[in-house]
Order: C-alpha cells, then sequence, then structure tokens
C-alpha cells in the first residue's frame, strides 16, 4: 500500500534584517528544534538589494556539515566560481575549510543556504565543492509540471551531485491547477518553500507563497507519493527531502560536532592556521557540473 504524504506542520517564518546590513533581508525557513527537522540544521532564504560600494562579508570557517547554496535570482561572486539564476553549490566543510564571501559592489540577489548534516562517519572528510549550472541540471516537463533536480532522485530524474547523506533537492513549477504525483521515499524528512503562488498538498493543506509544508514523516522504507496541486495562479516551490541521521549533535557558530571537546578542537585549528580555504582543496575533491 503506497503512502500519501500529508502536510503536517504550515507555518510563514519571519523575515529580518540579516548581517550584510542595509538592503539584507534574512529569512530563516527552518523553525524547529534539529530532533525534528534532521538532517537539515539551518535554511536561510536571503534576499539582498545592496546599493553601495562598501564591502560587506568576508572569508570564515565552517567544519562538521555541508553548506547547500541554490540562487534563485541575480548574481553572486565574480570569476570562475560567479553563480547566476538557477546555479546550484554543494560545500563539504567535513574536518574543516574556510571560504569567502565578500560582496564588494552594487548587488541584487536572493539565495537560498542550507546546512545538511553530515553521517557521523563522516564528520571529518575532506572538504568538497560540488557546482552545477541551473543549465546542466536534469530536468522534466509532465502534465504542466516543470521539474529541474539539483540532488538525488525524484520524478525519473537522477543527479550527478554526489551526496553523503542522501538529500532531494528540486524546483518545480505548476500550471494553473496542474497536479504533480510522485514517489518519495517515506522516511525522508520533507518539506516544501513555497516561492510563489499556493499549492495543495493531497487533499488538504493549502500553502501560500512564502509559507512551509513539513511532510508526515515514517520510520521505515514503505513506498509513499507526493501530490501537489496549484491554486487557479500557479506555483513554484523547492522540495527538500533527506535521510534524517538520527545522531545527537552539537552545534557552536560556523561549526557542528558530536562533542563540546570537538567544538573546542575546531576553534583551535582554525586559529592554528590548520584549516585550508576551499579555493585550495585538491583537484580531485573539485567538481563541475
Amino acid at each position: 500500500m503506497t503512502i500519501k504524504r500529508k502536510a503536517a506542520w504550515v507555518y510563514a517564518p519571519p523575515s529580518h534584517p540579516g548581517f550584510l546590513g542595509n538592503g539584507h533581508i534574512a529569512r530563516p525557513v527552518i523553525q524547529s528544534d534539529y530532533e525534528h527537522s534532521d538532517p537539515f540544521i539551518i535554511l536561510m532564504d536571503d534576499m539582498l538589494d545592496k546599493k553601495d560600494d562598501e564591502p560587506a562579508g568576508g572569508p570564515h570557517p565552517h567544519a562538521g556539515f555541508e553548506t547547500v547554496t541554490l540562487l534563485l535570482e541575480g548574481t553572486l561572486g565574480d570569476g570562475p566560481e560567479a553563480m547566476t539564476a538557477g546555479d546550484f553549490e554543494m560545500m563539504t566543510a567535513g574536518k574543516g575549510v574556510v571560504h569567502t564571501e565578500v560582496i564588494t559592489k552594487k548587488e541584487k540577489f536572493r539565495l537560498l543556504q542550507l546546512w545538511l548534516n553530515l553521517p557521523k562517519k563522516d564528520r571529518h572528510a575532506l572538504p568538497r565543492v560540488q557546482r552545477m549550472k541551473g543549465s546542466h541540471a536534469p530536468t522534466r516537463t509532465v502534465d504542466g509540471a516543470a521539474i529541474r533536480l539539483y540532488s538525488g532522485s525524484f520524478a525519473g530524474l537522477s543527479s550527478p551531485i554526489k551526496n553523503y547523506t542522501p538529500v532531494i533537492i528540486a524546483t518545480i513549477t505548476l500550471a494553473p491547477g496542474a497536479t504533480l504525483t510522485e514517489a518519495i521515499p517515506a522516511n525522508f524528512n520533507s518539506f516544501l518553500y513555497v516561492l510563489d503562488g499556493d499549492v495543495r498538498v493531497g487533499n488538504e493543506s493549502n500553502v501560500k507563497t512564502d509559507e512551509v509544508a513539513w511532510l508526515d514523516l515514517y520510520d521505515d522504507e514503505s513506498a509513499s507519493q507526493l501530490e501537489v496541486t496549484a491554486g487557479p495562479q500557479g506555483a513554484q516551490f523547492v522540495l527538500y527531502g533527506g535521510l534524517p541521521q538520527k545522531h545527537e549533535i552539537v552545534s557552536h557558530g560556523p561549526f557542528i560536532a558530536d562533542s563540546l571537546d570537538e567544538i573546542k578542537q575546531l576553534y583551535a585549528d582554525f586559529r592554528h592556521g590548520k584549516m585550508e580555504h576551499i579555493l585550495e582543496v585538491a583537484e580531485d575533491h573539485k567538481f563541475a557540473y
């Protein structure tokens, strides 16, 4: 018997001024404790309309998890690492890495950045970075639904992105009144974030623009389906689904670890220059798709 997933919790995350100063609005999409959002730690929706040339941001470290960035609008960065709307990046911080996010000019963009937990056995993995152009992401259009898959397998598509933690990330656009019905693992903790329009999840909850809907979650690998239907104006949303890792984590500043002692060691490693910059990792740990 196939389980039909339901929306167990729907809410509208609040927006507040972001750390980049004037023109930065930040919206924490995940509003629950980690034990309920596992394997997702943080998801921020950052909207920036920077109208001056004062530098903002800078180099900083991460360790113990992966940052997953999806640029929704605008451009970000310069040179070969520059991102344009629809581009995707997954950076495995692992044992510890430094990366630089500096905005030196007028810039306007919107991006989603996720902190994704690593399996305990991979907590200290060697840093790596994977980048995918939006135009290279696997896509499928069927019955008024356009799917662009960035990670995992979904709707008959498979992404080349390498995963430590099994995770599905896709953007989905529905024509007015269109319905999408696709399989999704019952034991994947999953949610929708609606960017535009509204969708009905199953035959019940209606989820509007800027709202989040977490699906009910099961402990086994039973077959399950996600059914979403767009309202009269159509809809666009991002789907996240990941396999819970079911172990406790310790979070402090830019680090995730399994104990407070490990957190202290990470700070010491950073202070003593033991963390390499992401641009300096070995070539066989840089992937472009």
